[in-house]
């Protein structure tokens, strides 16, 4: 087994397998570029867009608009699936969300783990059903299958959001703790 490689091209395997020759002269890094390229953008845009308080006057009245659980439970998933539409990374849509929804969560006395499941059925979850964004672009090169191709089989993906906001507004499977005063931090429980 060897690697042939010249100045300027992709290394090349050659063994007795063809199937390791295929998987080890793909590209390594260097393919996967493109991607990791658009995660570390989305990451610095996301971050940015929390440092200056952005995401935060967005998402503060529509927290405060959400009467009822149910209301604030596809708050959240609206939120978290915009992001994955805008910032174009699932992990944007999964941490933020939980960050910005953790004090209102407190707040109505529900319990944090609602909210982490919620973020991660809405944020994670979704992210495969936009072309966009690092995780469908990254399904779509792997699968070569386009995302829009494969979105009407994908049926956990927008199966398991729903069912997350329909136990927000039946109240199934809600954890509940003592409310938290407005002005304390959750932590400080």
């Amino acid at each position: 087994m060897g690697l042939d490689s010249s100045p300027g091209r992709r290394a090349v395997s050659r063994s007795a397998r063809p199937l390791y020759d295929d998987l080890l002269s793909r590209g390594g890094m260097d393919s996967m570029l493109l991607t990791l390229w658009l995660i570390i953008g989305a990451v610095t845009f996301g971050a940015v867009l929390e440092e200056f308080g952005l995401i935060t006057r967005l998402v503060d009245p529509l927290a405060r608009s959400a009467r009822s659980t149910g209301r604030l439970f596809f708050t959240v998933f609206a939120c978290a699936f915009g992001l994955n539409i805008v910032a174009g990374d699932q992990y944007i849509a999964l941490v933020l969300p939980s960050r910005v929804f953790r004090l209102e969560f407190a707040r109505r006395g529900l319990a944090a783990t609602n909210l982490s499941r919620l973020a991660a059925d809405s944020g994670t979850v979704t992210s495969a059903l936009v072309p966009w964004n690092s995780c469908g672009a990254f399904m779509g090169a792997v699968l070569g299958v386009p995302t829009l191709s494969y979105l009407p089989h994908a049926v956990f993906n927008y199966a398991n959001p729903a069912l997350s906001v329909l136990y927000g507004m039946t109240g199934f499977k809600i954890e509940k703790t003592a409310p938290v005063a407005a002005d304390t931090e959750p932590d400080a429980q």
